[in-house]
């Protein structure tokens, strides 16, 4: 594991506290679980997304135009 410094709210940190005291184990595990959690969301945005240009404006609009709703 790396050391690493992390600033938060007084109250953010009273809260983490008392979770920890509450379930017997240390603050940096409360931190780590949270971080892990944190990560484990994390989706990248695709990054071929976006990255063509028409030269026109409204393309999308004039795609959509002719389509059929969804029942």
């Amino acid at each position: 594991m790396i050391r690493t410094t992390i600033m938060a709210d007084p109250e953010v940190l009273d809260r983490l506290r008392a979770l920890a005291r509450a379930r017997g184990v240390s603050l940096a595990e409360v931190t780590r679980e949270a971080l892990e959690s944190k990560a484990e969301e994390y989706q990248p945005a695709p990054s071929c997304l976006g990255i063509g240009a028409s030269g026109e404006g409204g393309v999308s609009a004039r795609a959509s135009a002719g389509r059929v709703p969804p029942r």
